[in-house]
């Protein structure tokens, strides 16, 4: 912002905003965390390449007529040989492919057993997973995320921190609420976001969150419901974390959220 740039005037300037307190200080995480972020990343970019090979499968066969249809597991595979079995032009194009997502498929099971390692050594990440819909992974990243928990001076905080509350605009007559920010790790955030699928779509066992997730649903709709849960997640494992206990499915929770 100054005139005359120069290394001894932002040396000038640096030192005056530190003067005047005009900066936030960033965390620096610990070493663990940056290891355990790592592995989480680098699984979360095979999983994406997992997913891509499979819709250039399915496009590729699709533009002959041929559906593979819901497959999960090896079927995929399977249904996707037999397809090209008898058309050897086309088979030349999807067997690469197909041995390729084999590959990525040993790498991610062997990301997932190390995660499931890690989950089973550490006590706090079993205390997360004892939220419904918050499995190894999710825990793991939430850990390795926040790091600290005392960085937080309170729970609710940490839902704008993962950018899971709304933005607002206001100035003069203006004044309105938009989507949430999506500021922070999006990594941490759309593990959230699944674990508040989970919760409301597949866990049978009721709870308070899970019927305040329903209520929501029924007036805002499901996507934003998913939204909502996701951030309580957040604000529960952080007090859970804090106070060192696990997830109670009555009402106590309740008081962690406006904690």
């Amino acid at each position: 912002m100054q005139i005359n740039k120069s290394d001894r005037n932002d040396a000038v300037g640096i030192a005056r905003i530190m003067q005047c307190g005009w900066y936030k200080e960033v965390r620096v995480k610990d070493l663990d965390s940056h290891a355990v972020k790592g592995l989480l990343v680098s699984r979360a970019l095979l999983v994406k390449i997992k997913r891509d090979l499979e819709n250039q499968i399915r496009g590729l066969l699709k533009n002959l007529g041929l559906v593979i249809g819901r497959a999960k597991m090896n079927v995929f595979a399977v249904r996707a040989a037999e397809l090209v079995e008898d058309r050897p032009q086309l088979a030349a194009a999807v067997e690469p492919l197909l041995k390729t997502r084999e590959a990525v498929e040993l790498q991610i099971a062997d990301l997932d057993r190390k995660a499931l390692r890690l989950a089973r050594n550490d006590v706090q990440v079993r205390r997360f997973m004892t939220v419904p819909g918050v499995g190894a992974i999710t825990a793991l990243c939430f850990l390795a995320t926040i790091d600290d928990p005392t960085r937080f001076k309170r729970s609710r905080s940490v839902g704008a921190y993962l950018g899971l509350t709304t933005r607002r605009y206001a100035s003069g007559e203006i004044d309105w609420t938009g989507r949430i920010s999506k500021c922070g790790d999006k990594l941490l955030r759309s593990y959230l976001y699944e674990a508040a699928n989970v919760l409301l779509t597949r866990v049978a066992k009721w709870s308070v969150l899970k019927a305040w997730g329903i209520r929501v649903t029924k007036r805002s709709g499901l996507r934003k419901a998913k939204v909502a849960v996701a951030r309580k997640l957040s604000v529960i494992l952080h007090r859970m974390w804090v106070d060192g206990t696990e997830f109670n499915w009555s009402a106590k929770e309740v008081a962690a959220q406006s904690a």
